[in-house]
């Protein structure tokens, strides 16, 4: 029987004693329901959009219950550490080739009932980060394992209401390919996704000093804690 999400959660529960889903109580040592894990891979540049981590953990903090690990953490993606994450965030601009020890990992952590969010720093569908990744998945998981994610799905409405994919600064102002992308990708596992792809460049719209958001008229980032409800509750 494939492993679900929720078993996979509560297999690192007996295991690590790490980490923790929505709604769990917690042990004194066990005191954080989300992490922030950055995959570190050898081939680009994954240390991109630096303060969007500490953004988007503000926002889970300012609209859920969750107990939030403040601290970002930075993990290889060779490291058999980053299998106990239940909420990975990949990016970049370059060349996304894995090494042996890198695809291990990924096609394991996603079989196993991970979930990874991908972003497309460069928001092109032509350029490098974008070809090279999808290439890496379809070497992992077979072609076209990549499909487009109908606006209705539960990651629209699983904590705010979204009616549309939300457009980044980015696409408007006609960088990268000069398309506003209204679709974003997924790798789904059982019905439930396990690799969520962007073209949009979240992170970089998400990339500025929390203490700033006061000055936005709405809030772009309800979009990511969307995104990270969805991880730890599907």
């Amino acid at each position: 029987m494939p492993l679900t999400r929720r078993h996979f959660l509560q297999n690192l529960l007996l295991t690590s004693g790490a980490l923790l889903p929505i709604g769990a109580r917690a042990q004194p040592e066990q005191h954080y329901d989300f992490h922030f894990t950055r995959l570190m891979y050898e081939s680009g540049d994954w240390d991109v959009d630096q303060r969007m981590p500490s953004n988007l953990l503000n926002s889970l903090v300012e609209y859920t219950n969750l107990k939030v690990d403040p601290t970002e953490h930075i993990v290889p993606l060779a490291d058999p550490e980053m299998l106990l994450a239940p909420f990975c965030y990949l990016s970049g601009h370059k060349l996304v080739e894995f090494t042996t020890a890198e695809a291990r990992n990924f096609r394991d952590y996603v079989n196993r009932g991970g979930f990874v969010f991908v972003d497309d720093c460069n928001h092109d569908i032509d350029g490098l980060f974008a070809k090279s990744f999808e290439a890496q998945m379809a070497e992992l998981f077979g072609e076209d394992c990549l499909q487009k994610l109908p606006h209705d799905h539960d990651l629209y409405h699983c904590f705010f209401q979204f009616d549309e994919l939300p457009v980044t600064s980015f696409e408007l102002n006609g960088w990268g390919d000069d398309l506003v992308h209204d679709y974003l990708k997924a790798i789904l596992v059982d019905g439930r996704i396990a690799v969520l792809y962007s073209n949009k460049d979240f992170g970089c719209e998400w990339d500025y000093d929390y203490r700033n958001k006061r000055w936005l008229a709405t809030d772009n980032t309800k979009f990511a804690v969307n995104i990270v409800i969805y991880a730890l509750t599907s």
